[in-house]
Formats: C-alpha cells, sequence, structure tokens
C-alpha cells in the first residue's frame, strides 16, 4: 500500500498464508448454513447479531482502510477507484432486485463472496494488521451471507445437502478473490491505490446496504441498535492490542 511512512503498514504476510486465513471466512459462512439448517435465532436476536457485524466491519473500513488511503500517492486513482466501486454496488444492487430462482441467487452471493476475498487480500498486501482485522470483520459478514443463502435456497425447495454444498462451493469464490488480490498488490502504487479506494466502497456498501438494511427489517430496539457499537469498539480494542 502506498503511503508515506504515516500509515500502519507493518510486516507483510505471504500470499499462501493469506489465502489460509481466507478459508476462516469461508468456514463461517458454511457454520451459518448449518445454524439455519437446524436453529434459526429470533428477528431481535438477528438484528442484534446483525448489528453488531456492521459495526466490527465499519470499524475496519474507518480505522484501517481510509487512514492508509489519507496518505496515497494518487488522489486521481482514489477518485477512479472509488467511482468503480460505487458503480459496481449500485450494480450489484440493481441486480439483487431482478434475480429469481436459486441459480440467480446463488450467482449473486458468489460476485459478493469474490469482492469479499480480494477486499480481504488487498488488506494483507496492506499490512499484517489490517488483513487479521479484516478477517475478523468480513467472517461475521460471511457468516450472515452464508446463513442467508441457506435460507434463500431453502424458500426455493432446496434440499439441505445440496444447499450445504452449494454454500461450501460459493464460499470458495472468497479464497479466489484473496488469489487475486496477491496479483494487484504487485500493481504500481498509483493503481494500488485505486483498488484500495474500490475496498474501502465495498465494506461502507456492505454496512449501509447489506448489514444494517437486514438488521432493521429483522427488528429494532434500544439495546439491539447499541451492539453496533459494540461491534465497533470490540474492533478498536483489537487494534490498539495489537499495536
Amino acid at each position: 500500500m502506498p503511503s508515506s511512512g504515516k500509515s500502519n503498514r507493518g510486516q507483510e504476510v505471504s500470499l499462501t498464508t493469506a489465502i489460509l486465513i481466507s478459508l476462516i471466512p469461508v468456514t463461517a459462512a458454511v457454520v451459518g448454513c448449518f445454524a439455519a439448517a437446524w436453529y434459526r435465532p429470533g428477528p431481535l436476536i438477528s438484528s442484534a447479531i446483525q448489528h453488531f457485524a456492521a459495526g466490527v466491519v465499519f470499524a475496519a473500513a474507518a480505522g484501517e482502510v481510509l487512514p492508509e488511503l489519507k496518505h496515497a500517492s494518487s488522489v486521481w486513482s482514489i477518485a477512479i477507484g472509488g467511482s468503480i466501486g460505487i458503480a459496481v454496488m449500485l450494480a450489484i444492487e440493481d441486480l439483487g432486485k431482478r434475480v429469481n430462482g436459486p441459480a440467480s441467487i446463488t450467482a449473486l452471493v458468489a460476485l459478493d463472496f469474490l469482492i469479499d476475498g480480494l477486499v480481504l487480500g488487498l488488506g494483507f498486501a496492506g499490512s499484517t494488521k489490517v488483513g487479521v482485522l479484516l478477517t475478523v470483520a468480513l467472517t461475521l459478514e460471511v457468516l450472515f451471507l452464508g446463513l442467508s443463502l441457506t435460507l434463500k435456497l431453502g424458500q426455493q425447495k432446496v434440499t439441505p445437502i445440496a444447499i450445504v454444498a452449494t454454500v461450501a462451493a460459493v464460499g470458495m469464490l472468497l479464497p479466489v478473490g484473496t488469489i487475486a488480490a496477491g496479483v494487484v498488490a504487485k500493481f504500481s502504487p498509483v493503481m494500488l491505490s485505486g483498488f484500495f479506494a474500490f475496498a474501502l466502497v465495498s465494506l461502507l456498501y456492505l454496512v449501509t446496504e447489506e448489514l444494517l438494511v437486514e438488521a432493521h427489517e429483522s427488528g429494532d430496539a434500544p439495546w439491539v441498535t447499541a451492539m453496533f457499537f459494540a461491534g465497533f469498539l470490540l474492533l478498536l480494542v483489537l487494534d490498539g492490542l495489537m499495536g
């Protein structure tokens, strides 16, 4: 990640290590799939956990990715990368309103997993610390992706075995995104800044248009709203403990 020496870049991990770490969110997605098969939490509990996950993801975006971009070498690359990120996220949102059927829903979630993997890989390209904190944030987010896909496929009368197999297969696109990020990390600092801007927009989209929107549809209460700030503070504490 390009910087002026003021960023929190640390010792970078190898691509192989980053790929292995990316399997943690994949495991979370499968766990979410099994959870939906045997136990579906009530609306308030679901909303509370989604608020918590949103707080963690937002803290990762604001506390780790944004400070890195403030010291990037090119404003134009940030503007272009961020604009592309906005266009892609809006296209995904529009596609989500149009898709129908198991195949279409699965393809949409698969795209989400791929982008999450890219974001995670870019995090490790910035520093080990950023990558680890993004792993925590995206693991919670991906957990609900697996849960959501399971529930939607269940409504389409897909068998439980087929659902688990689908979630596991789709989840493997996350490491693919991480591998792609390993290639991107070799680009010039100017181009890399654009990809980080894309990653920042993607994280903010996850918070504002996915996690929080679904959370408020599930239910709301003061203690549920407080879970957003609990998740935000948790990642700040982990950030401080990691130095």
